[in-house]
């Protein structure tokens, strides 16, 4: 039989991926018993990252395009799970005028202004964040604390953060237990270490503040939290890691 470890850690991959794992859940256990495991989804994600970078860098590929490659790899491995939430924010946050209008706005389906232009911004500061590193070894150490800890934050997130709507995906993940939020903030912050004292500290801080800045803008414009703004949150996180590695190691 299946480990309850091994089936929180299917069910995570299961739900913010596309790779093709089973995730039916262990016996007595939810999936908000299984979200201390979400920084091993983004540590799934990254090495796909790397992988794809160290191949392109093998093949003698100039930098930029590997690092492109890269971060398209990590788009596809999680099927724009987490760009879906940044663009509805934006365009939500951005073109609505009451919360009913902004809360309407980000269930549609379609991408408006806002939501092309932060995604823009996001693929362009993690593409050259990421193009700045020489060594493959550098990239892999960059995209692990950045999809690590940037996930790290989501269980946490749902659990302080009141959903914005009676009903969807991130209201019914609310009552997330203590164990699970702090394991995968345990998880996240040791993905860090590799960053070195100076960047762990600098990444901590830069964590920290991109949760604060999450938690006080959804609360003023609808109220609480969603699953798009959980997106948004790892979209912030993760660029803000890319761009704190490129300045280290270069």
């Amino acid at each position: 039989m299946r480990s309850a470890a091994l089936s929180d850690i299917l069910a995570v991959l299961g739900f913010f991926t596309r790779l093709p794992v089973p995730h039916r859940p262990h016996e007595g256990r939810t999936f908000r018993d299984a979200l201390w495991a979400t920084p091993l989804a983004g540590l799934a994600v990254a090495l796909i990252g790397a992988l794809v970078f160290w191949l392109a860098d093998a093949l003698d590929v100039p930098h930029g395009p590997a690092a492109m490659l890269a971060l398209a790899a990590t788009i596809l491995a999680t099927g724009c799970f987490h760009e879906d939430g940044l663009a509805d924010i934006a365009d939500g946050f951005g073109g609505g005028h009451t919360v009913e209008r902004k809360l309407e706005i980000m269930k549609d389906s379609r991408v408006g202004s806002y939501g092309a232009m932060a995604l823009i911004l996001s693929v362009g500061l993690r593409w050259s964040a990421l193009s700045k590193l020489d060594d493959a070894g550098d990239v892999l150490v960059a995209l692990v604390a950045a999809h690590c800890a940037s996930r790290a934050l989501l269980p946490l997130f749902l659990r302080l953060v009141r959903p914005a709507r009676d009903a969807g995906l991130a209201a019914g993940l609310n009552a997330i237990p203590p164990k699970a939020a702090g394991g995968a903030l345990l998880l996240g912050i040791m993905s860090l270490i590799p960053l070195g004292f100076g960047g762990f500290v600098v990444a901590l801080a830069l964590l920290l503040s991109a949760f604060l800045f999450m938690r006080r803008l959804s609360i003023r414009q609808i109220g609480g939290q969603t699953g798009d703004v959980c997106g948004a949150l790892q979209q912030i996180a993760e660029i803000l890691l890319l761009l704190l590695a490129a300045a280290t190691f270069s």
